[in-house]
């Protein structure tokens, strides 16, 4: 009998981390390969882990509720006929994810350096926090990868050179202590998993990303005109609604295949320009937010879209969301307007280079042919860009183009 290890998968393209939100086995429990074990979730999907090997659970490594980075060991089991893992491997590897290190200290003269595991230097390097204005939870207070992660999360980052003192000095308030106690009346809500990872990914986005942002209004009258004239029709020949949205994101496609720029990813030293146009559409349940993804949607008719969009907003609230129907996004298009909302900033889903809102549409009036004022259907297109792959000119005429294809629509538009 052999101990061996089961390790955090990598569940999609991009992703580096995991949180296992539930336990499906228990230590002393047989399992056999391929069954599942844990719940995981990331920012982009929520799926089963299976078992890497037939044997019996020996120790949970993991809590629920904990995040770890892909290859990070979440079991051990039992193994018949695995080759034995020697305790030597099983520290180094440990020490290497920043799961079981012991704080230590080196000591120079009078200064005392703290040793930190790879996984927390790289962490507070990327958010840029100051380790020595940290307090670890781990033993001896060593700081652990998690204590990073609250800290990224809670947005109280220390910075270098600026400690509490300095901040109290400077503004004249305490600043403010992720987990402080609530006062009386408050209501703390527990963090879910899929909350942590959503957070995670957007402060990633926001710290590494230098967002700017742009904003163009389209006349929709003919749009929805067209739309209404069909919907009834459509809905009983097809089995499911010809929305808006579908027009907007076939239009987008359009648009990103006359302006590749934009269908592009920072990439450090290159700006890769991707082949295929894969649009993210973001579909939310009652306490998270999923963006899965209309593959090659510059292929498909508007019908084709409308069914896209259609199955998979099923898939989003039935639970039954893939990993690959979440990869491979190029650009991300959000019906904001759904809410009301007219205006509005998209944080940038990391790694794609930008983002569309697209707003309510109202009826607004509007000046038209000889100065006269009419009643027309309008919507406004908001814009998030990487300014660091994007300058305004392209994304102007990325947009201009957009509402071109929009105010096209006509009566004789086919949607097949």
């Amino acid at each position: 009998m052999a101990t061996e290890k089961v390790t955090m998968p990598k569940l999609g393209e991009s992703v580096t981390e995991g949180t296992v939100s539930r336990w499906l086995v228990k230590a002393g429990d047989h399992v056999n390969k391929y069954e599942p074990i844990a719940e995981v979730m990331t920012d982009k999907v929520n799926a089963e882990v299976p078992s890497s090997f037939t044997g019996t659970i020996k120790e949970l490594i993991a809590d629920e509720g904990e995040t770890l980075e892909v290859g990070a060991v979440i079991c051990l089991m039992d193994v018949e006929g695995a080759a034995v893992i020697e305790e030597s491997d099983q520290k180094e590897d440990a020490a290497a994810s920043g799961q079981t290190e012991t704080a230590e200290t080196l000591k120079t003269g009078n200064e005392n350096k703290a040793r930190y595991s790879p996984a927390v230097l790289k962490l507070s390097q990327e958010h840029q926090i100051d380790l020595t204005q940290v307090s670890g939870s781990g033993k001896g207070g060593r700081i652990t990868r998690k204590d990073i992660m609250n800290i990224v999360q809670s947005g109280d980052i220390p910075r270098p050179h600026q400690t509490s003192a300095a901040v109290e000095k400077m503004t004249g308030q305490a600043p403010f202590q992720a987990g402080a106690a609530p006062i009386p009346g408050d209501i703390s809500i527990p963090v879910s998993g899929v909350r942590k990872a959503i957070a995670a990914n957007m402060v990633r986005s926001k710290h590494e990303v230098p967002h700017a942002w742009m904003m163009t209004e389209v006349d929709v009258t003919n749009l929805v005109a067209r739309r209404d004239a069909l919907k009834q029709e459509f809905k009983e020949r097809e089995g499911y609604s010809l929305t808006y949205f579908a027009f907007f994101v076939k239009a987008v496609a359009q648009a990103l295949k006359e302006f590749p720029q934009i269908n592009a990813m920072w990439a450090g030293d290159t700006i890769i320009q991707k082949k295929e146009i894969n649009l993210s559409i973001a579909v939310a349940t009652e306490d998270a937010l999923f963006v899965p993804v209309i593959k090659r949607a510059d292929e498909k008719t508007i019908k084709g879209i409308a069914k896209d969009i259609h199955d998979l907003a099923g898939k989003v609230r039935s639970g039954t969301m893939k990993a690959e129907d979440m990869q491979g996004g190029t650009f991300t298009v959000n019906n904001t307007g759904t809410f009301g909302s007219v205006q509005s900033m998209g944080i940038i889903n990391y790694p794609q280079a930008a983002i569309l809102q697209i707003e309510a549409i109202v009826k607004r009036p509007v000046v038209v042919n000889n100065n006269m004022i009419a009643i027309r259907d309008m919507v406004n297109l908001c814009l998030s860009l990487d300014h660091r792959v994007l300058d305004g000119l392209v994304c102007g005429r990325f947009l201009q183009r957009v509402k071109e294809i929009l105010e096209s629509i006509s009566a004789d538009t086919s949607v097949y």
